[in-house]
């Protein structure tokens, strides 16, 4: 063998010696990574390739006492365009016809929509907004357009969803309502309804995974660990929209009409505590009436005296004096520890009974009563307004409830004028809603019942809580009291200081009120007045008991008193929900048909035989009939304008798939 062949001969063995070590550190670096890393290495490979996606809960809805929507979530799309997606030829020959329809559906000219696909395809754009805010019959109708249609794929169609909380009614009730917001540092605020039973609307989210492919996108993967969401339930309140409608605007029309600064209305169900309106208007920096505060749950202040009737509840109780007992007004000005208790209105006739000093609204008379018969033992006072429960919040189901303030003996809060003072509604602080609940439990026979704003929560049709009627306490005073109390309450209306509003053509019972507030800020230079009216109707059953409180009323024209102010807005509010009520004449013909009605409910029954897969054609249908029909169908409807009116546009088109839960939105004439 030559050397030379001997030199290759070692240079392949050497060769060959050395591919066997490589081959080996390949095996062993195979086994260190299947064996010893494997795990690891599997694990960042998986978490590269597949990620776990929130499935975001269905949010529960808000529905007042007969039916209507008072808050609902919304789908709503954001359509972008990956411009690097379709082929030159699909783009080139659709983009034209594209714009077109874009152009038609949004309202912009087609040279706008034409610009903005040109531009994001020349500079080969991956996300461009072509418009915002699409709702889902809209987004549906685009999916259909030239080039869309060919799929996300193919056309680079993007269809960002998420969801908007809306309130159909807007700005009434818009404090009860509520709502539940998060700042950018990540805080939630939670108001009303909404923020109170979030834990019931909010539901459950679910997960799903989802693993990477070509181009960036992920598709989902069947995984032992995904989790469904679980929708939220809906929350039945107990809000009457026609009734929180007149509320609302007859509050609004004195605000104005006295251009006051805030106030509040509330009408309860006597008998279950069910607040069925509840209206909350400040003036913004605009001169304008906004829902900005629950005035009605959260401001507490000095009553005056509407407070006046806590007095006649013990007097009467303690068996101290009878309402027949006479006291002299001395001229309306009395004194007591160098300070001046003096009527509204001085004049007139001085030797007055007890009742009559109430239904007149005397501060001398009421004062006089109280202190006489409480100054060596005001405990016993104070004790009777403890009883009734009026020194503690009402424990309601909203946040921030204000917290009630009774001066108590023997505390640093109790001094000489605190007696005195408490018998005509100063010195003690309590909230609109506080005052109500009092002033109902005489409406109630004596029972106080708890004020209550949501009565059900529901999952479709299948009740998960119920909120029954709460009794605070089942009898603040004797039947006797009660008898004499309703009558004498029913009188300040019809001879008294609220006879101004009196009607013979139903009957009303309440008290009036006007505190000063502030008087002791500025020298005085702060002097503002809080009018006032609570009560009830009809005296003879009571079925709603109602408070108004009005703040800074103007007293340009010296109108600034409860029975001007107040007391007009109450009897607005009586007069309207005893108007509207269906009466009980006698009807001559049951049988009798009403061609009207009988087409009413001849289109129903052919709608309601349509196809459950399918939208029904509602247009022309009264709205009530048309919300009955669409969601036994698994639709949730969402109305705009008169809700006595019928359908004279609907947001999904007739014949489209019915997806279960979607939104529907019926325009009404």
């Amino acid at each position: 063998m030559t050397e030379n062949n001997l030199t290759i001969t070692y240079r392949i063995y050497i060769f060959a010696i050395l591919f066997f070590l490589f081959a080996i550190g390949i095996i062993v670096q195979l086994t260190n990574i299947q064996w010893v890393h494997g795990a690891h290495y599997r694990k960042l490979a998986k978490q590269n390739t597949i990620k776990e996606f929130i499935v975001p809960a269905n949010k529960g809805s808000i529905y007042s006492s007969d039916g209507s929507l008072l808050a609902i979530s919304i789908p709503e799309y954001t359509i972008a365009f990956n411009a690097t997606k379709p082929s030159e030829k699909n783009f080139n020959e659709k983009v034209d016809s594209l714009s077109t329809s874009l152009s038609k559906l949004f309202g912009k000219s087609k040279a706008h929509y034409f610009s903005i696909l040109a531009k994001s395809r020349q500079l080969k754009r991956r996300y461009v907004v072509i418009q915002n805010k699409v709702n889902y019959s809209n987004y549906m109708l685009v999916k259909k357009m030239p080039l869309f249609k060919l799929g996300s794929y193919k056309s680079g169609l993007i269809a960002d969803l998420h969801t908007i909380r809306a309130y159909p009614l807007g700005n009434i009730a818009q404090r009860t309502i509520g709502y539940t917001s998060i700042d950018n540092k990540g805080n939630t605020t939670s108001v009303g309804i909404e923020g109170s039973y979030d834990n019931y609307l909010n539901g459950k989210d679910g997960k799903i995974l989802k693993q990477k492919i070509a181009h960036g996108e992920y598709k989902p993967i069947r995984d032992e660990n995904e989790v469904e969401p679980i929708d939220g339930y809906d929350v039945i309140s107990t809000i009457d929209v026609s009734i929180q409608d007149i509320a609302h605007h007859a509050l609004l029309d004195a605000l104005k009409k006295f251009d006051a600064e805030h106030g509040c209305v509330i009408v309860m169900e006597s008998k279950t505590g069910y607040v069925k309106a509840i209206a909350n208007l400040g003036k913004g920096t605009d001169s304008k009436y906004y829902e900005q505060l629950n005035y009605a749950v959260r401001e507490k202040g000095e009553p005056g005296s509407t407070f006046k009737l806590v007095d006649m509840i013990s007097l009467l109780e303690d068996k101290k004096v009878d309402t027949n007992k006479v006291y002299d007004r001395k001229g309306g000005l009395i004194t007591y520890f160098g300070k001046d208790v003096v009527d509204s209105h001085r004049d007139g006739i001085q030797k007055v009974t007890l009742a009559q000093g109430f239904e007149m609204s005397s501060n001398t008379v009421m004062v006089q009563a109280v202190y006489e018969n409480y100054k060596k033992n005001p405990k016993q006072f104070v004790d009777r307004i403890n009883t009734m429960g009026l020194n503690k919040t009402l424990g309601l189901s909203l946040k921030g409830e204000g917290i009630p303030i009774i001066p108590q003996p023997n505390t640093t809060q109790w001094n000489g004028l605190s007696l005195p003072w408490m018998a005509f509604g100063y010195g003690v602080e309590v909230t609109p809603l506080q005052t109500l609940t009092l002033y109902n439990a005489i409406a109630n026979n004596g029972e106080m019942v708890k004020p209550q704003f949501v009565s059900e929560i529901k999952e479709w049709n299948k009740t998960i809580k119920r909120f029954d009627k709460q009794v605070i306490n089942p009898k603040i005073c004797s039947d006797e009291t009660i008898n004499k109390l309703k009558s004498i309450l029913k009188n300040v209306v019809k001879i008294g200081t609220a006879k101004s509003i009196y009607s013979k053509d139903f009957s009303m019972a309440g008290k009036t009120g006007t505190a000063q507030g502030n008087y002791a800020v500025n020298g005085g230079a702060d002097k503002h007045y809080i009018s006032s009216f609570v009560g009830f109707f009809p005296v003879e059953q009571p079925k709603y008991t109602c408070i108004v409180v009005v703040h800074k009323p103007s007293t340009v024209n010296g109108n600034y008193y409860g029975a001007d102010v107040a007391g007009p807005v109450f009897k607005r509010i009586a007069q309207k929900i005893i108007t509207d009520s269906p009466t009980t004449n006698e009807i001559k013909d049951l049988n009798q048909k009403v061609n009207k009605q009988e087409f009413s409910y001849n289109r129903y029954f052919t709608a309601s035989q349509n196809k459950k897969n399918t939208v029904p054609d509602v247009k022309g249908m009264p709205g009530m009939d048309a919300v009955a029909l669409l969601e036994n169908m698994g639709l949730k409807v969402k109305l705009k304008g008169n809700g006595v009116g019928k359908v004279i546009r609907q947001s999904i088109l007739a014949g489209q798939p019915i997806f279960r839960n979607s939104i529907i939105e019926l325009q009404l004439n």
